[in-house]
């Protein structure tokens, strides 16, 4: 006979989730939620949502896009040790022909390998508002998102008030999101009670910080990085918000939270002559991982004879936050090549490669960029003439 389940101590599963067709995504999560009483424990990836992840009744369900063949089912057994449960193997099938997958509980997270591209994106060219996670408008200004490594998403929410949000955190190597347009109120794990963000500030979500967005106001638009580009955004039903602590220096995964306040800031050169930057602070708070600034020139159009520079950053992103400029790039890796031109104005994007000669001229004197750089310290070299 076989064991009991009693009877064998290598079963060491946390959870076993169900697995269920997910299309149409919000009918059938409607479905199990308002008609059934389960409730969300998970949705990803943000801005597109294909998977879910229900908890009721002593069940778990995971609802994801269909398989092509037909299947008499799947389990997914989240465990600590799961080669040994599975004697060196991660799936296993049953008698009944269900498949089992064995999952690692505190696998590391994964993030792809770098695929540095040019990146040009246009507002205009992409009218495509797509929605996400709660409800919010989503825009991916980052196509291609760098082979899986990085995503860039416009966010809005039109109109203001009350947003459907709950409790959650993501998994992620880096996270950001810079108040744009409008303003938005938030609350954040042992950072004290809810707080607005106004256009111009910004916050570091640093790795699985548990937050919520409460409401927003006059048209919100946000602007998020993240690397990678997929991650999992988790329910915590058990953490209530505000926690009641401030503990402004507490270590979430080696960062710190930040909280930057535009109206405060301080002005100083940056990395390209001819212009200036404030500081959002996260450079400090990410021991140096990532970089996140405004910059501005110092003159209307006096940056005409900038001459060509390239970098040796992992990610370099531009957006335009107000004004217009030119984009000037080589058309090929070597100085004094034909280059070519992209006019980027209010909503456009563009992501550098390392290696690339570049140079931002014809900048109207009204021109604010979002600057977001891994790493913080950005090196660059000067080439001369494309």
């Amino acid at each position: 006979m076989p064991e009991s389940p009693e009877h064998n101590p290598r079963v060491v599963a946390q959870q076993a989730q169900v697995v269920l067709p997910g299309v149409p995504l919000d009918a059938t999560i409607d479905f199990f939620t308002k008609r059934l009483g389960f409730r969300v424990d998970a949705i990803f990836p943000a801005d597109a949502p294909s998977v879910a992840m229900l908890s009721g009744h002593g069940l778990s369900i995971r609802l994801q896009p269909p398989d092509d063949h037909s299947s008499p089912g799947t389990l997914r057994l989240v465990c600590r040790d799961p080669l040994a449960v599975g004697d060196g193997a991660d799936v296993m099938v049953a008698p009944n022909g269900t498949r089992v997958e064995l999952v690692d509980a505190d696998a590391a997270l994964h993030v792809p390998a770098s695929a540095p591209s040019l990146v040009v994106s246009k507002m205009a060219d992409e009218a495509h508002w797509g929605i996400g996670r709660a409800g919010m408008q989503y825009r991916d200004i980052i196509p291609g998102r760098q082979g899986g490594r990085f995503i860039g998403s416009h966010i809005r929410i039109p109109g203001s008030g009350a947003v459907p949000d709950y409790v959650h955190y993501h998994k992620v190597r880096f996270q950001m999101i810079y108040c744009h347009k409008g303003w938005v109120r938030l609350v954040y794990e042992d950072q004290g009670e809810p707080f607005i963000l106004h256009a111009g500030d910004c916050v570091l979500q640093p790795p699985e910080i548990r937050h919520r967005v409460l409401e927003s106001g006059d048209d919100l638009e946000v602007i998020e990085i993240g690397c990678p580009a997929e991650h999992e955004t988790l329910a915590d039903h058990d953490t209530p918000l505000p926690t009641g602590r401030s503990i402004a220096d507490r270590d979430f995964g080696g960062q710190r939270f930040v909280r930057h306040d535009a109206s405060t800031a301080a002005w100083r050169p940056w990395r390209l002559a001819g212009f200036e930057h404030r500081d959002i602070g996260i450079g400090a708070a990410t021991d140096g991982l990532a970089g996140v600034r405004v910059a501005r020139p110092l003159r209307g159009d006096a940056s005409s004879d900038a001459s060509f520079v390239r970098h040796d950053a992992e990610f370099v992103l531009l957006f335009v936050l107000a004004g217009s400029v030119t984009f000037e790039h080589a058309s090929d890796d070597g100085a004094g090549l034909e280059a070519a031109r992209h006019k980027l104005v209010e909503g456009d994007t563009v992501v550098v490669p390392a290696g690339l000669a570049h140079r931002l001229i014809e900048c109207s004197a009204d021109l604010e960029l979002l600057d977001v750089a891994l790493p913080d310290v950005v090196h660059l070299a000067s080439v001369g003439s494309a």
